[in-house]
């Protein structure tokens, strides 16, 4: 139902008095907006926190340090300011004076302490603890090696947060706008433990608290009273839609039952744009990766010239262009391109031309003992619920089953959180769809993915010793241009050996209602509810 404001009025003991209140003293009902969402997240506990569907949600409970403005750039969030000692290890940020928490109660520099040392804490299992490993003590706590007491975390007092760094970082402030730097309501997981994040439970620092939450139908959030900037938050709640059914959503949105929906069906942006206007239709450019993933523990994945040979054989400009309509771009590497002062690496296969990449493919798969005269070859392609990948899916199948009579292609679907979580637990597969959007902007973010200890999004388990000393060593680079040499290194030494197939760097794609107003295209994807606005 398509919810349009209406004017209440005052209640008086008479109706003259009614009438001339109603007259005098117009309130305009609360404005409501419905986001469609893309898919039901797994969690809205910040520590484990990893696909964006989830971020859309927290980021508008809760606020950290820093935050994305509707521009995508770093700003101030729940800190007013910060300050940087002169060896670039040390911050100090100072917590707004007005700054609360749902209950009314005082966000304080503490319980910044306390949130990022629970993320680190071993025994929490964050999978994106790694996050926060620039802050001094903070691998080795997550590791158990080191103490909660040595972590460079201090609230020198209940307004003064300083952090201190193993080594300069020059995207820290970055990684503070990132789900693990939110802080969590201590008060609240004590009373509550695990069941914290449910409705009435749920104590939140951001624009917006959480009312109410049915499981695959709706999520609601109304407008946070105690919010420092509540003044210039113009929705009063967001109802969340997580289906994952583009087609539905594409229909719900001409119905005029969302005014935002993530995920369109991309070979349908022609001919939404026709329907509803380039000013509805949005395919922004976005840093962000779109790939297969070999389960590099088992056999025939474990031979580098089977993964080599499928990975050849994906058309990516059939990909890129048909199925998408040109809203992504073929890649070959997992960094995309346009990081501030990196270099992709050459790839071999890249210069080839796909008839040369596909005859390349079989005699590869040949020396392996496969296809046409080998042994058959069987492979299982996961992916999330989504038309997109499901086209994909098809069409890498018969990409694939075109190398040989004897190769067999199928294909499963899980729901987005179902999926990741089973590829987040370690679980068995041949090939797995994945997609990383970059939470900062360096390439690190996407490398420290294959790290053989990131047991959380190093998906198909690769390992190699000499990548791990390349990362390690970026780490302790300060030489700009030198880390940059050598995460490209790094980056070359893996798509080298071809744990993963990247395919495409790919656009965000959105529809928004022309009344919907503030909803700026950026490239890291985040579209807080609190900067956007309605007007009919």
């Amino acid at each position: 139902m398509n919810m349009k404001p209406f004017f209440t009025t005052v209640a008086r003991t008479t109706f003259a008095g009614a009438l001339l209140a109603t007259l005098a003293f117009p309130v305009l009902a609360e404005t409501v907006i419905r986001r469609g969402n893309g898919g039901e997240p797994q969690t809205l506990d910040q520590a484990q926190i990893s696909i964006d569907i989830e971020g859309f949600i927290q980021r508008d409970l809760s606020e950290g340090l820093m935050v994305y403005d509707r521009d995508g750039k770093v700003v101030h969030g729940t800190a007013e300011s910060h300050t940087l000692s002169d060896d670039g290890k040390v911050y100090t940020f100072r917590i707004r004076d007005g700054a609360k928490w749902s209950d009314g109660s005082p966000v304080v520099a503490g319980d910044f302490v306390y949130s990022m040392s629970r993320v680190l804490d071993p025994a929490t299992a964050a999978g994106y603890a790694n996050i926060l490993y620039p802050i001094k003590g903070a691998e080795g706590f997550n590791k158990k090696t080191g103490k909660a007491e040595d972590l460079g975390l201090k609230a020198v007092d209940d307004r003064t947060l300083e952090i201190t760094l193993e080594r300069p970082t020059p995207y820290f402030l970055q990684l503070l706008a990132h789900y693990t730097a939110i802080p969590v309501n201590k008060a609240s997981i004590e009373k509550h433990g695990k069941d914290f994040t449910k409705p009435g439970n749920f104590v939140s620092n951001g624009a917006y608290m959480l009312t109410d939450y049915v499981a695959n139908d709706h999520i609601t959030a109304v407008k946070n009273p105690n919010y420092w900037d509540v003044a210039n938050v113009k929705i009063d709640k967001v109802i969340y839609n997580p289906s994952e059914d583009q087609a539905a959503t594409e229909r719900m949105f001409e119905a005029g039952e969302l005014d935002v929906v993530y995920n369109y069906q991309a070979d349908q942006r022609e001919h939404l744009t026709t329907k509803y206007g380039a000013d509805q239709v949005f395919a922004a450019p976005a840093s962000s990766t779109y790939y297969y993933v070999f389960d590099n523990r088992k056999e025939p994945f474990n031979d580098v010239r089977v993964r080599k040979a499928l990975s050849m054989a994906l058309d990516r400009e059939f990909l890129a262009g048909k199925i998408f309509g040109g809203a992504q771009l073929p890649s070959f590497t997992l960094v995309p391109s346009g990081m501030e002062g990196y270099t992709l690496p050459k790839i071999d296969i890249a210069d080839m031309d796909q008839l040369d990449r596909e005859d390349a493919a079989k005699a590869l798969l040949k020396e392996a003992g496969y296809g046409d005269g080998g042994k058959p070859l069987t492979i299982d392609i996961r992916y999330n619920t989504n038309e997109n990948h499901k086209k994909v899916a098809i069409a890498v199948a018969d990409m694939w089953k075109a190398l040989g009579t004897n190769i067999t292609v199928t294909t499963q679907n899980l729901d987005v959180k179902a999926h990741y979580a089973f590829l987040q637990e370690g679980g068995s597969f041949d090939v797995a769809r994945a997609g990383w959007s970059a939470d900062y902007a360096d390439p690190e973010n996407f490398l420290n993915l294959m790290i053989s200890s990131n047991t959380a999004f190093n998906y198909g388990k690769w390992t190699n010793a000499k990548y791990d000393e390349l990362l390690k060593a970026s780490y302790d680079e300060t030489d700009p241009v030198k880390r940059m040499q050598v995460l490209n290194e790094a980056e070359a030494l893996m798509l080298a050996e071809h744990p993963i197939a990247p395919m495409m760097n790919y656009a965000s794609l959105w529809l928004i209602n022309k009344k919907v107003k503030g909803f700026n295209q950026n490239l890291v994807n985040e579209h807080l509810t609190r900067y956007l606005s309605i007007e009919e």
